[in-house]
């Protein structure tokens, strides 16, 4: 595990405070590593991203993924502010990552080729949408799926929408988790989800339902980043 502080540039601290937020000086990143991590090699990353709700941050939520990244070989990345944003926006959460994951290429120049997963649970599954449908423009930035844990609605479609995703972008592999109890994001609604995506033009869509609620499961994450790698093939 590395728990670290960066200093954010005078851009990334100009967009992060859109919408009145106060200018963030500094990043903090979160990052799990598998046990055999090499530089030298490529691994792929997956970046979580919370709900706004609740006063949860990305950072927070990042350890419900940690096993099974690490049995299948990933790194776990999770960022944010050193202060509060006055308004949890998709504009600040972009600023911050976009500058972390500028951060590893410094250190790590490799790293810009190595493959990018979003995930996310609940709120935070509609918010990783939105990023990964902002980023997807981003030249050289290779997004190889999205893990959208209890979400009861299709935020992704609307993102690749409104910012004009370039068309590969639906050739992400998108993975829906549903619990067959979850009172939330019911399955019916989950459902919808996947049609809506589908409609949308998504190619790889899977919706798999577990036993439980409105909750992550490990087991469903671990297979999701092993059919992330299949369709990849990485």
């Amino acid at each position: 595990m590395l728990d670290l502080q960066f200093p954010l540039s005078d851009y990334f601290q100009q967009h992060a405070a859109e919408g009145g937020n106060p200018r963030p000086t500094t990043g903090r990143a979160l990052l799990f590593f598998p046990n055999n991590f090499e530089a030298a090699r490529a691994w792929p990353i997956l970046i979580v991203t919370s709900t706004s709700d609740l006063d949860r941050t990305s950072i927070m939520d990042a350890p419900w993924y940690r096993d099974a990244a690490m049995k299948e070989g990933w790194i776990v990345l999770a960022t944010d502010a050193t202060i509060r944003p006055r308004e949890d926006s998709i504009a600040w959460r972009l600023s911050i990552l976009t500058a972390a994951l500028q951060m590893i290429r410094n250190e790590w120049p490799q790293s810009a080729q190595w493959p990018v997963a979003f995930a996310g649970f609940s709120g935070g599954a509609k918010s990783s949408g939105f990023l990964a449908a902002m980023l997807a423009g981003n030249r050289g930035f290779k997004i190889c799926g999205m893990f959208l844990g209890g979400i009861n609605a299709d935020r992704v479609s609307v993102a690749y929408k409104e910012y004009h995703s370039p068309p590969g972008f639906l050739n992400t592999p998108i993975w829906l988790s549903s619990g067959t109890a979850d009172q939330i994001a019911r399955p019916g609604v989950e459902e919808g989800v996947y049609s809506s995506l589908q409609r949308t033009g998504f190619k790889h869509v899977r919706l798999e339902k577990f036993s439980g609620g409105h909750e992550i499961d490990s087991a469903e994450v671990q297979r999701a980043l092993h059919w992330f790698r299949e369709v990849g093939k990485f």
